[in-house]
């Protein structure tokens, strides 16, 4: 082996040192406090009731009633009249047979009527949840406590990652 290639070796060695002597493993600590953090989230929600109304709806008359009753009271008051009262008799008739037919088809309605509608109603209410959204972990390795937050509880142990260095001075 020439000289260059042992000083290149020997460089390396030197530069690997600190990687040689740090050290990482795997051990556990012991849990001593587990606190879920909870966070409150408002969440919007609907909340709707229906009312009913009394609405005042226009009804329908019939007017077949009013037909055949003029016709009718037309055809009596014809029949009662002579000469040129015959003509008045008839106008009365028509106009009394009218009603009445009115009257006889219509009865008991009114005009107007009431119906019940239903009125839905909604408004916007504010809800609050209650989530965890993690664990903030006491722990004791070595006669040290240390905290860390965890997304899950890790139970009585939680696994660790040590690494070991040199003291820098």
């Amino acid at each position: 082996m020439n000289m260059q290639t042992k000083l290149m070796i020997s460089a390396l060695g030197l530069c690997a040192l600190p990687l040689a002597q740090a050290a990482e493993f795997e051990d556990f600590g012991r849990v001593v406090r587990v606190q879920p953090r909870v966070e409150q989230i408002r969440m919007p929600r609907q909340e709707c009731r229906t009312d009913y109304q009394q609405v005042p709806v226009q009804q329908q008359r019939g007017a077949g009633g009013s037909i055949v009753g003029g016709i009718a009271g037309a055809l009596l008051g014809n029949q009662i009249g002579s000469g040129n009262g015959r003509v008045a008799a008839t106008a009365a008739g028509a106009i009394a047979g009218a009603v009445v037919g009115d009257r006889v088809e219509n009865n008991g309605r009114q005009d107007v009527a009431v119906q019940e509608q239903a009125v839905r109603q909604c408004r916007t209410v504010e809800a609050i949840e209650s989530r965890t959204s993690g664990y903030d972990v006491t722990y004791e390795y070595r006669g040290q406590n240390h905290t860390a937050f965890m997304q899950r509880d890790p139970g009585n142990r939680i696994p660790l990652r040590v690494t070991v260095e040199p003291a820098q001075y």
